[in-house]
């Protein structure tokens, strides 16, 4: 019996980018059903205390670029440390994801997670544009305008209100963020704590 793990993210956030692929390996790896689990951190944030990016005192500010950069240089991944468009809103690629999801399997949405990920940090793309998003999805093998028009499906926004009140629910503050077995694990930097969980369970 495969083991099941909760991915709570959002798609626009740069952990999310930097511990995407390490988190894929391992679910292969480890025979794991992911939930894949896009949310509105805004609606996480107003329950949970977190504040957005530029309502974050200065020093938090600083030693955030400071984090982002050693990541980068760990992992070897390209990350834009002040990309063109960021802030920006992750609701519009967050119901792709889960169009995606709906439509061809936890797979696939994993992969176009990853590349909206990487259109963000890496490519310089804004992904709350649709024709983006549309050219997104396209490029990794998907009918990004077929997609669009089934994100807008009551389906998928309902998904995504229960995905959030799944985080609430579940205590999440923060993305990524995983559960398994009852146990969070918060960022891609306990990436490592997990991996030593599903090799013991």
């Amino acid at each position: 019996m495969s083991k099941l793990v909760d991915y709570y993210l959002t798609p626009q956030s740069p952990f999310v980018y930097l511990g995407h692929a390490r988190f894929t390996a391992m679910a292969q790896r480890h025979d794991v059903q992911v939930n894949l689990k896009p949310c509105d951190m805004g609606k996480v944030f107003s329950v949970s205390g977190g504040l957005p990016l530029a309502q974050r005192p200065p020093q938090r500010q600083a030693y955030r670029l400071v984090e982002l950069k050693r990541w980068s240089a760990f992992l070897n991944l390209p990350l834009d440390l002040e990309p063109t468009y960021f802030p920006v809103s992750g609701d519009a690629a967050s119901k792709l994801i889960i169009a995606a999801q709906l439509a061809h399997g936890t797979a696939r949405a994993m992969q176009l997670t990853g590349a909206i990920g990487a259109a963000v940090w890496a490519q310089q793309r804004n992904i709350a544009d649709v024709a983006t998003l549309a050219q997104i999805a396209g490029d990794a093998g998907l009918d990004g305008d077929g997609l669009l028009k089934a994100s807008e499906a009551q389906s998928v926004q309902a998904a995504y209100a229960q995905n959030t009140q799944d985080a609430i629910s579940a205590g999440v503050f923060g993305a990524p963020w995983y559960v398994f077995d009852g146990q969070s694990f918060w960022g891609q930097d306990r990436l490592e704590f997990l991996d030593r969980a599903l090799a013991a369970a």
